[in-house]
């Protein structure tokens, strides 16, 4: 299961379910106001494995528990953020040139 930040636009979540990816959002969670790491730590407690984010700094400040959680893995989008149709379909163009393919216990910037 694969998790969106709360800076992520929540139209991506069925999207990612067209996909086959099971996913949620960390507002739909409640998770909103918790800081990076403590985001982190509730996710893979939760069984979550992929955090998508578009916080460049996210690493730095979640760095503690990605190292608790090896089995986790941090995507950083690199969309610039864009009306939603617009936006949508330059996630799926991307998608389709490189799916992201989350590497546990990394923090991968996308695409």
């Amino acid at each position: 299961m694969w998790l969106l930040d709360a800076n992520m636009d929540v139209h991506l979540a069925p999207v990612l379910t067209d996909f086959g990816i099971r996913c949620d959002t960390a507002a739909n969670r409640g998770w909103k106001a918790l800081s990076d790491g403590d985001l982190v730590r509730a996710a893979a407690d939760a069984g979550y494995r992929c955090l998508l984010t578009r916080d460049r700094l996210f690493g730095e400040s979640a760095s503690r528990a990605l190292k608790l959680f090896p089995q986790f893995a941090v995507v950083v989008v690199n969309i610039p953020q864009r009306r939603w149709p617009e936006y949508r379909e330059r996630f799926v163009a991307q998608w389709a040139e490189r799916p992201i393919d989350p590497v546990p216990g990394r923090l991968i910037d996308w695409p």
